[in-house]
């Protein structure tokens, strides 16, 4: 099955980079771009439920340290982006961190990733795969107290760094 491209007069013209003039996946070339010092953060939160919250904050969960953990897993994450998500370059982080907020009157968790390379291809996918993965630890983690949370606004924060430049979430 060959995915279906919505045309212009060219590839450049449609912004997807990642199908040749056939309509195919493509891994896009990136051989000829200058190595650049790039940057992306993204974020989004767990909406839980008072027990949780609260076993979160206590540190009572039987499973751990929960953010500890997810800290962890959201860094070995987009350290692994190339691994789950099939057109992503590999590539040689120079930072990852993860950071959390504990949101009482939401009664959520709000994960930040600052992703970091100087490279010839953004950060953008392995930054959202942390606070993705981040997220999923802490539902993992938590799920015997309760199955109801819910991930939420998970989105790229901002980018800077390449041909495209700089970008800001409105």
């Amino acid at each position: 099955m060959r995915a279906e491209v919505i045309r212009g007069d060219s590839m450049e013209e449609t912004g997807l980079t990642h199908f040749d003039e056939q309509g195919q996946a493509i891994m896009v070339d990136v051989s000829g771009k200058q190595e650049t010092s790039r940057v992306a953060v993204a974020s989004g939160r767990i909406a839980v439920n008072r027990a949780v919250y609260d076993a979160i904050c206590q540190g009572s969960v039987k499973k751990g340290d929960v953010l500890g953990v997810a800290r962890i897993a959201g860094i070995m994450a987009a350290k692994r982006t190339s691994d789950i998500i099939p057109l992503c370059h590999p590539l040689p982080l120079a930072k990852c961190s993860i950071d959390f907020r504990l949101l009482p009157e939401e009664c959520a968790v709000e994960a930040r990733a600052t992703v970091k390379v100087t490279g010839k291809t953004g950060v953008e996918m392995e930054a959202l795969h942390a606070v993705s993965t981040a997220l999923l630890t802490i539902y993992d983690m938590c799920k015997a107290i309760d199955k109801g949370m819910e991930l939420r606004e998970i989105h790229l924060e901002r980018k800077s760094g390449g041909k495209s430049g700089d970008f800001v979430w409105a």
